[in-house]
Protein backbone atom coordinates (compact mmCIF):
# COMPACT_ATOMS: atom_id res chain seq x y z
CA UNK A 1 0.00 0.00 0.00
CA UNK A 2 1.46 3.32 -1.06
CA UNK A 3 1.35 6.21 1.42
CA UNK A 4 1.40 9.81 0.24
CA UNK A 5 2.64 12.33 2.81
CA UNK A 6 2.07 15.97 1.96
CA UNK A 7 3.98 18.81 3.59
CA UNK A 8 2.95 22.45 3.15
CA UNK A 9 5.72 24.99 3.73
CA UNK A 10 6.46 28.68 3.61
CA UNK A 11 9.71 30.20 4.89
CA UNK A 12 10.26 27.18 7.12
CA UNK A 13 14.06 26.97 7.06
CA UNK A 14 14.45 26.57 10.83
CA UNK A 15 12.19 23.52 11.25
CA UNK A 16 11.65 21.91 7.85
CA UNK A 17 14.67 19.59 8.17
CA UNK A 18 13.17 17.96 11.30
CA UNK A 19 9.94 17.34 9.39
CA UNK A 20 11.67 15.87 6.34
CA UNK A 21 14.00 13.76 8.45
CA UNK A 22 11.08 12.24 10.38
CA UNK A 23 9.62 11.02 7.09
CA UNK A 24 12.97 9.90 5.68
CA UNK A 25 13.62 7.71 8.73
CA UNK A 26 10.42 5.69 8.43
CA UNK A 27 10.93 1.93 8.22
CA UNK A 28 8.05 1.68 5.74
CA UNK A 29 9.49 1.96 2.25
CA UNK A 30 6.50 2.69 0.02
CA UNK A 31 6.15 6.39 0.86
CA UNK A 32 5.66 9.27 -1.54
CA UNK A 33 6.63 12.57 0.10
CA UNK A 34 5.35 15.69 -1.64
CA UNK A 35 6.33 19.20 -0.53
CA UNK A 36 4.12 22.14 -1.51
CA UNK A 37 5.94 25.41 -0.88
CA UNK A 38 4.23 28.79 -1.03
CA UNK A 39 7.15 30.57 -2.70
CA UNK A 40 9.61 30.75 0.18
CA UNK A 41 12.28 33.45 0.10
CA UNK A 42 14.56 31.83 2.68
CA UNK A 43 16.52 28.55 2.47
CA UNK A 44 13.49 26.26 2.68
CA UNK A 45 13.72 24.94 -0.88
CA UNK A 46 17.48 24.51 -0.62
CA UNK A 47 16.89 22.23 2.38
CA UNK A 48 14.07 20.37 0.61
CA UNK A 49 16.35 19.67 -2.36
CA UNK A 50 18.93 18.10 -0.05
CA UNK A 51 16.54 15.26 0.88
CA UNK A 52 16.46 12.49 -1.71
CA UNK A 53 13.38 11.06 0.02
CA UNK A 54 11.28 13.99 -1.21
CA UNK A 55 9.48 12.56 -4.24
CA UNK A 56 8.30 15.88 -5.65
CA UNK A 57 8.14 19.52 -4.68
CA UNK A 58 6.76 22.73 -6.12
CA UNK A 59 7.39 26.29 -5.00
CA UNK A 60 4.91 28.93 -6.08
CA UNK A 61 2.52 31.46 -4.57
CA UNK A 62 -0.71 29.99 -3.25
CA UNK A 63 -3.88 31.03 -1.45
CA UNK A 64 -3.11 29.65 1.99
CA UNK A 65 -2.46 26.28 3.58
CA UNK A 66 -5.66 24.59 2.39
CA UNK A 67 -4.95 25.60 -1.19
CA UNK A 68 -1.49 24.06 -0.77
CA UNK A 69 -2.92 20.83 0.65
CA UNK A 70 -5.41 20.59 -2.22
CA UNK A 71 -2.53 20.91 -4.68
CA UNK A 72 -0.65 18.18 -2.85
CA UNK A 73 -3.60 15.81 -3.00
CA UNK A 74 -3.92 16.36 -6.75
CA UNK A 75 -0.22 15.65 -7.28
CA UNK A 76 -0.20 12.53 -5.10
CA UNK A 77 -0.99 8.98 -6.18
CA UNK A 78 -0.83 7.01 -2.93
CA UNK A 79 -3.55 4.71 -1.62
CA UNK A 80 -3.43 6.54 1.72
CA UNK A 81 -2.94 10.27 2.28
CA UNK A 82 -1.66 12.08 5.36
CA UNK A 83 -0.17 15.47 6.18
CA UNK A 84 2.99 16.34 8.08
CA UNK A 85 3.26 20.11 8.25
CA UNK A 86 6.61 21.85 8.13
CA UNK A 87 6.73 22.50 11.90
CA UNK A 88 5.64 18.94 12.73
CA UNK A 89 7.34 15.55 12.90
CA UNK A 90 6.23 11.95 12.76
CA UNK A 91 6.60 10.73 16.32
CA UNK A 92 8.41 7.43 15.67
CA UNK A 93 10.27 5.70 12.86
CA UNK A 94 7.70 2.89 12.65
CA UNK A 95 4.51 4.95 12.86
CA UNK A 96 3.66 4.69 9.15
CA UNK A 97 4.09 0.90 9.33
CA UNK A 98 1.64 0.81 12.23
CA UNK A 99 -0.82 3.02 10.38
CA UNK A 100 -0.71 0.74 7.31
CA UNK A 101 -1.21 -2.32 9.53
CA UNK A 102 -4.25 -0.64 11.07
CA UNK A 103 -5.77 -0.14 7.61
CA UNK A 104 -5.00 -3.78 6.76
CA UNK A 105 -6.38 -5.12 10.08
CA UNK A 106 -3.24 -7.24 10.46
CA UNK A 107 -3.30 -7.04 14.24
CA UNK A 108 -5.82 -6.09 16.91
CA UNK A 109 -5.37 -2.50 18.04
CA UNK A 110 -6.54 -1.90 21.57
CA UNK A 111 -8.35 1.25 22.58
CA UNK A 112 -7.74 2.82 26.00
CA UNK A 113 -11.51 3.04 26.52
CA UNK A 114 -12.85 -0.08 24.78
CA UNK A 115 -11.75 -3.64 24.17
CA UNK A 116 -11.16 -2.78 20.52
CA UNK A 117 -11.29 0.27 18.33
CA UNK A 118 -14.34 -0.66 16.26
CA UNK A 119 -17.91 0.12 17.23
CA UNK A 120 -20.28 -2.73 18.14
CA UNK A 121 -21.64 -2.81 14.58
CA UNK A 122 -18.18 -3.33 13.10
CA UNK A 123 -15.82 -6.28 12.91
CA UNK A 124 -12.23 -6.98 11.98
CA UNK A 125 -13.43 -7.46 8.38
CA UNK A 126 -14.84 -3.93 8.19
CA UNK A 127 -13.13 -1.76 5.62
CA UNK A 128 -11.13 0.93 7.38
CA UNK A 129 -11.43 4.29 5.63
CA UNK A 130 -9.27 6.27 8.04
CA UNK A 131 -6.82 5.77 10.88
CA UNK A 132 -6.05 8.39 13.51
CA UNK A 133 -3.98 8.51 16.67
CA UNK A 134 -2.63 10.80 19.34
CA UNK A 135 -0.79 14.08 18.98
CA UNK A 136 1.58 15.86 21.32
CA UNK A 137 2.39 19.56 21.32
CA UNK A 138 6.04 20.21 22.07
CA UNK A 139 8.13 23.21 22.97
CA UNK A 140 9.23 24.97 19.74
CA UNK A 141 12.89 24.99 20.80
CA UNK A 142 12.97 21.69 22.70
CA UNK A 143 10.92 19.05 20.90
CA UNK A 144 11.52 16.53 23.69
CA UNK A 145 9.48 18.71 26.06
CA UNK A 146 5.77 17.92 25.81
CA UNK A 147 3.56 20.87 26.72
CA UNK A 148 0.17 19.39 25.75
CA UNK A 149 -1.02 15.87 25.01
CA UNK A 150 -4.02 15.17 22.77
CA UNK A 151 -5.05 11.60 23.58
CA UNK A 152 -7.66 10.38 21.13
CA UNK A 153 -10.57 8.09 21.93
CA UNK A 154 -12.43 5.51 19.86
CA UNK A 155 -14.55 6.80 17.01
CA UNK A 156 -18.17 7.37 17.97
CA UNK A 157 -20.16 9.39 15.44
CA UNK A 158 -22.62 10.49 18.15
CA UNK A 159 -19.83 12.33 19.93
CA UNK A 160 -19.45 14.79 17.03
CA UNK A 161 -22.48 16.66 18.38
CA UNK A 162 -20.64 16.89 21.70
CA UNK A 163 -17.63 18.59 20.16
CA UNK A 164 -15.49 15.48 19.65
CA UNK A 165 -12.97 15.34 16.82
CA UNK A 166 -9.67 13.58 16.15
CA UNK A 167 -6.49 15.62 15.62
CA UNK A 168 -6.29 16.26 11.90
CA UNK A 169 -2.45 16.00 11.65
CA UNK A 170 -2.75 12.49 13.13
CA UNK A 171 -5.38 11.37 10.62
CA UNK A 172 -4.61 9.28 7.52
CA UNK A 173 -7.38 8.60 5.00
CA UNK A 174 -7.90 6.50 1.90
CA UNK A 175 -7.71 8.41 -1.35
CA UNK A 176 -11.37 7.73 -2.15
CA UNK A 177 -12.42 9.66 0.97
CA UNK A 178 -10.87 12.80 -0.52
CA UNK A 179 -12.50 12.03 -3.88
CA UNK A 180 -15.87 11.86 -2.13
CA UNK A 181 -15.58 14.70 0.39
CA UNK A 182 -12.75 16.93 -0.79
CA UNK A 183 -11.26 19.32 -1.51
CA UNK A 184 -10.59 21.58 1.47
CA UNK A 185 -12.66 24.75 1.38
CA UNK A 186 -10.06 27.49 0.78
CA UNK A 187 -12.43 30.20 2.06
CA UNK A 188 -11.30 29.00 5.51
CA UNK A 189 -7.90 30.23 6.67
CA UNK A 190 -7.62 28.24 9.92
CA UNK A 191 -10.58 25.83 10.26
CA UNK A 192 -10.62 24.19 6.83
CA UNK A 193 -9.51 20.91 8.41
CA UNK A 194 -12.38 21.03 10.93
CA UNK A 195 -14.86 21.72 8.14
CA UNK A 196 -13.48 18.75 6.19
CA UNK A 197 -13.52 16.42 9.20
CA UNK A 198 -17.13 17.31 9.95
CA UNK A 199 -18.02 16.17 6.43
CA UNK A 200 -16.37 12.79 6.81
CA UNK A 201 -17.45 12.17 10.39
CA UNK A 202 -21.10 12.79 9.49
CA UNK A 203 -20.88 10.24 6.64
CA UNK A 204 -22.37 7.03 8.04
CA UNK A 205 -20.56 4.98 5.38
CA UNK A 206 -17.09 5.95 6.59
CA UNK A 207 -15.31 3.95 9.28
CA UNK A 208 -12.47 5.51 11.24
CA UNK A 209 -10.13 3.49 13.43
CA UNK A 210 -8.12 4.52 16.46
CA UNK A 211 -4.42 3.74 16.64
CA UNK A 212 -3.57 4.39 20.30
CA UNK A 213 -0.09 5.68 19.53
CA UNK A 214 1.42 9.15 19.25
CA UNK A 215 1.46 9.81 15.52
CA UNK A 216 2.68 13.40 15.31
CA UNK A 217 4.72 15.83 17.37
CA UNK A 218 3.60 19.41 16.72
CA UNK A 219 5.48 22.52 17.71
CA UNK A 220 3.17 24.72 19.73
CA UNK A 221 2.58 28.18 18.27
CA UNK A 222 1.26 27.44 14.77
CA UNK A 223 -1.52 29.24 12.93
CA UNK A 224 -4.31 27.67 14.99
CA UNK A 225 -2.48 27.50 18.34
CA UNK A 226 -0.75 30.87 18.36
CA UNK A 227 -1.75 34.27 19.70
CA UNK A 228 -5.11 35.45 21.05
CA UNK A 229 -6.18 36.98 17.74
CA UNK A 230 -5.52 33.72 15.92
CA UNK A 231 -7.53 31.78 18.51
CA UNK A 232 -10.48 34.17 18.14
CA UNK A 233 -10.34 33.78 14.36
CA UNK A 234 -10.24 30.00 14.79
CA UNK A 235 -13.38 29.98 16.95
CA UNK A 236 -15.24 32.19 14.49
CA UNK A 237 -14.31 29.85 11.65
CA UNK A 238 -15.27 26.79 13.72
CA UNK A 239 -18.75 28.26 14.15
CA UNK A 240 -18.99 28.87 10.42
CA UNK A 241 -17.89 25.29 9.70
CA UNK A 242 -20.56 23.91 12.03
CA UNK A 243 -23.28 26.02 10.43
CA UNK A 244 -22.08 25.04 6.95
CA UNK A 245 -22.41 21.37 7.89
CA UNK A 246 -25.98 21.65 9.10
CA UNK A 247 -25.68 22.36 12.82
CA UNK A 248 -28.46 24.82 13.67
CA UNK A 249 -27.16 25.54 17.17
CA UNK A 250 -23.37 25.42 16.85
CA UNK A 251 -22.35 27.43 19.92
CA UNK A 252 -22.94 24.64 22.51
CA UNK A 253 -20.97 22.23 20.31
CA UNK A 254 -18.08 24.67 20.09
CA UNK A 255 -18.12 25.19 23.86
CA UNK A 256 -18.00 21.43 24.42
CA UNK A 257 -15.23 21.13 21.82
CA UNK A 258 -13.13 23.60 23.78
CA UNK A 259 -14.02 22.00 27.13
CA UNK A 260 -12.96 18.58 25.83
CA UNK A 261 -9.46 19.93 25.23
CA UNK A 262 -8.84 20.93 28.85
CA UNK A 263 -7.50 17.48 29.90
CA UNK A 264 -4.80 17.83 27.23
CA UNK A 265 -3.10 20.42 29.40
CA UNK A 266 -2.31 18.04 32.23
CA UNK A 267 -2.03 14.68 30.44
CA UNK A 268 1.67 14.98 29.65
Amino acid sequence: MKVSIITATYNSQYHIADCLQSVAQQDYSNIEHIVIDGGSTDKTIEIVKSFSTVSRYISEADNGIYHALNKGIKLSNGDLIGFVHSDDMLAANDIISKIVDAFDNKAPILSPLRSHSFSKKESKDTKVDGVYGNLVFVDPENTKKVVRNWISTSFDRRQVKRGWMPPHPALFLRRDVYKKHGPFDISFKIAGDYDFMLRIMLDKNINLRLLPETVVKMRKGGVSTGNFRALCSKKAEDLRALRKNGFTFPLPILLMKNFNKLPQLWKK
